[in-house]
């Protein structure tokens, strides 16, 4: 069975090149769209999934899905860092675990309005078990039982206050900003302060989580369930990964579902443009398909060449649509967190899968744009067709 020439299809879209650019605008446009919502989930999922460790065990109160909701007494918080033998020991025997308190506080922004600012009280071992993952920028390190505070550097970018020198007041109490750090996870949207003097501040007499290093070979589910219905500090434990990967579930469904939304409206739109083109380009060949029928080409494989040509189209809407979205990639913005209420900032991400999602969606609205013309094309009689000019 004959085939149509490939170039046969591709002298087609050059010949009417105006319907072809309204054709790739219109898919690019869409393709642009969608894959701007994608990179922004895929921005926001990365931030919290690419920073959590598998050696570092959250404990909160059972039944806490996160640690807003979390609530550990101070006895129990003791209990758990000094009497729990998961945990590993630095090179003076101290646990390798600290408790801290997280809570939002309303804070301006420097574009306007006021959004949910994440700050946590955290003690000195705090640090050693963030690592590398927090690094000071500029300034230094607040000092226990003061009233500093170190911000993270996408903070200084966007809230008001959140600059080297000045002060932020926390309900009627003033912390100066000390340091500015970076941080590649969800700590990077946070402030830092001595827990005792921000728990006075929040008037808080309860943490909200323990933190730690696990020991070499200690299983973190075996951990769960030991903790799971203990005696005195029965706590949910999960690993820093898996507890993370589980805050991004709300918003990325919201942006998934917002994403889809969009795709199917404006989709619908491109399929239609793409429709059009093909039935332009089918009356206006309508003479030259009954002479390939003439010819000798049978009916699928001037079906197979119009469907060609439809994903012609899409390909080359899909790749206008990449190259209109790829500045987005590294632009930071912000978004509410539903499963704290807090503002996360992050950047657009314009992944592999992205960027192949985006080329598969636009292929697949050409494929839907063209399937009806083809389908015309396969069926003319060629008799009628030569008589058509």
């Amino acid at each position: 069975m004959a085939l149509v020439p490939l170039s046969y299809n591709a002298r087609s879209l050059a010949v009417r090149w105006g319907s072809t650019m309204l054709t790739v605008v219109s898919i690019g446009a869409t393709v642009a769209v969608v894959a701007g919502v994608l990179a922004l989930e895929q921005g926001f999922s990365t931030l919290f999934s690419s920073s959590g460790r598998e050696d570092v065990a959250v404990l909160l109160r059972p039944g806490a899905t996160n640690e807003g909701m979390s609530g550990i007494t101070r006895e129990k918080a003791e209990v758990m860092i000094k009497t729990l033998g998961e945990f590993a020991a630095d090179e003076q025997g101290r646990p390798l675990a600290a408790a801290e308190m997280y809570l939002a506080v309303r804070m301006r922004k420097l574009d306007g309005g006021e959004t949910n600012v994440p700050i946590r009280g955290v003690q000195p071992m705090s640090f050693e078990i963030a690592g590398d993952g927090l690094r000071i920028r500029e300034g230094r390190r607040f000092r226990q039982g003061t009233d500093e505070i170190i911000v993270s550097d996408r903070l200084s970018r966007r809230i008001r206050g959140c600059v080297l020198g000045e002060v932020i007041r926390v309900n009627t109490t003033p912390f100066e900003v000390v340091g500015v750090f970076e941080a590649d996870g969800p700590f990077g949207s946070e402030i830092w302060g001595d827990v005792d003097r921000v728990a006075d501040a929040l008037n808080r007499s309860v943490f909200n989580r323990v933190v730690g290093i696990v020991g070499e070979g200690v299983d973190i589910d075996e951990f769960a369930e030991r903790l799971e219905d203990h005696d005195t500090v029965p706590a949910l434990v999960q690993s820093e990964r898996a507890y993370l990967a589980a805050q991004t579930r709300s918003l990325s469904t919201i942006l998934n579902v917002l994403g889809g939304f969009l795709a199917v409206i404006m989709g619908i739109a491109a399929v239609f443009t793409a429709t059009n083109t093909m039935q332009a380009a089918l009356a206006a060949r309508s003479h030259e398909i009954g002479i390939l029928l003439s010819l000798g080409f049978r009916p699928l494989p001037v079906f197979c060449s119009f469907m060609l040509e439809a994903l012609l189209l899409g390909l080359l809407g899909g790749v206008a649509g990449v190259l209109i979205a790829l500045p987005l990639n590294g632009i930071e913005t912000g978004a509410t967190n539903f499963d704290s209420f807090t503002e996360v900032a992050f950047a657009f991400r314009l992944t592999p899968r992205v960027l192949a999602s985006a080329v598969v969606f636009a292929l697949g609205l050409g494929l839907c744009g063209g399937a009806l013309p083809a389908w015309r094309a396969a069926r003319l009689d060629p008799v009628t067709a030569l008589r058509r000019h």
